[in-house]
């Protein structure tokens, strides 16, 4: 499985990324810019829902940190599963 079927790839790629730079003064073309994978956006949007309804969970072992984590990401996990017409 490639790396982007994994992550859901970019979530907000820009092929034409610039920036302005002040030693040339005009804007220099520095390639493209993927940002963040889908799959850490879906788990940001998720995260707030699960600092919600997971406050009282049993953490077993875990940090609350790493408990919120995976739980976000274990729901990024299944929108991105959600999207994959195969299954």
């Amino acid at each position: 499985m490639s790396e982007q079927a994994k992550d859901g790839g970019p979530a907000f790629p820009h092929p034409n990324f610039e920036v302005y730079s002040e030693e040339r003064k005009c804007w220099v073309e520095t390639g493209s810019s993927e940002g963040m994978s889908l799959r850490d956006w879906f788990a940001g949007q998720a995260l707030a829902a699960v600092v919600s309804a997971c406050r009282g969970d049993n953490l077993h072992g875990r940090t609350l940190e790493q408990h919120f984590a995976m739980k976000a990401y274990a729901l990024a996990d299944a929108m991105l599963a959600a999207r994959d017409p195969q299954q």
